[in-house]
């Protein structure tokens, strides 16, 4: 089978335990574009912090962006496809993260706002330098003159556990969304990567048996499941791996190299 679509996860897929892009990693990347096939990006990172990895690359194209809730042209810029959140259905949750001491973050397609850039914690503010992004100040939310995509509580694990349990019992007005071992995402019931995928292969003709996706976390598996093939990364939850068609090689081993080596360049 000769994959025409190609979807890979950034963090603990795409990169290692650094934030790093191995140059074997990108080299394999290169050529597995030359051979004629499309390279997307599909991460709960914004287009701001992705796209950088795409030029990093030479690779022009799609990033799917903020867990599949809006799909960038890389060159362009354009925003190509979105998923709106209801605004006022949003307030409760942040009420209820404010009320928790839970820190959030509110993304529109290429911003993120918190309540107080200046009142944020250290390892917050570490967080953000590692994902390459600075938010601003949130302004009140009817002067949002963009949608809404996305928002994103980080915390400590076992208090996202709690939070995530809790807030799983409300009305379902969003997807809920565990996307890292310290963040839980709100978004659009439609919203997820699977879904991004599933647009984003029928607007370049390419059928699902013709795309390859590879991930490591639950965010990760609507795109795995929705992929001809599925790969998991090594350092996956089992419930990812179970989820997925074949397992690689760790992302601190080179997981994705040794992945597309196998089933694109063999």
């Amino acid at each position: 089978m000769k994959y025409k679509l190609i979807a890979l996860d950034v963090d603990g897929t795409l990169l290692n335990d650094n934030h790093e892009l191995s140059e074997q990693t990108k080299k394999t990347i290169q050529e597995v574009s030359r051979s004629g096939a499309e390279i997307v990006l599909c991460t709960g990172r914004g287009p701001q912090n992705s796209i950088p990895f795409m030029e990093e690359i030479g690779l022009t194209g799609y990033v799917i962006s903020h867990n599949g809730a809006v799909t960038v042209d890389v060159v362009t810029k354009e925003v190509v496809h979105q998923y709106a959140m209801n605004t006022q259905a949003m307030l409760p949750y942040m009420d209820y993260f404010r009320e928790q001491r839970v820190h959030f973050d509110v993304n529109t397609a290429f911003n993120m706002y918190v309540d107080s850039v200046d009142g944020m914690a250290v390892e917050v503010r570490s967080m953000y330098e590692n994902f390459l992004m600075l938010p601003v100040n949130l302004p009140p939310i009817q002067e949002f003159s963009e949608p809404i995509v996305k928002v994103t509580a980080f915390d400590h694990a076992d208090v996202l556990d709690k939070v995530h349990e809790e807030i799983g019992k409300w009305t379902p007005e969003f997807n809920i969304l565990r996307s890292g071992e310290y963040f839980v995402d709100l978004m659009h019931p439609d919203a997820s990567k699977g879904n991004a995928l599933k647009q984003l292969a029928k607007r370049r003709g390419v059928q699902s048996e013709e795309v390859l996706a590879i991930g490591n976390y639950f965010n990760d598996i609507t795109m795995l499941t929705f992929a001809g093939l599925g790969i998991a990364m090594d350092n996956s939850p089992l419930e990812v791996k179970a989820a997925a068609n074949e397992v690689t090689a760790s992302n601190n081993e080179d997981g994705v190299h040794a992945a597309l080596l196998k089933y694109c360049l063999s």
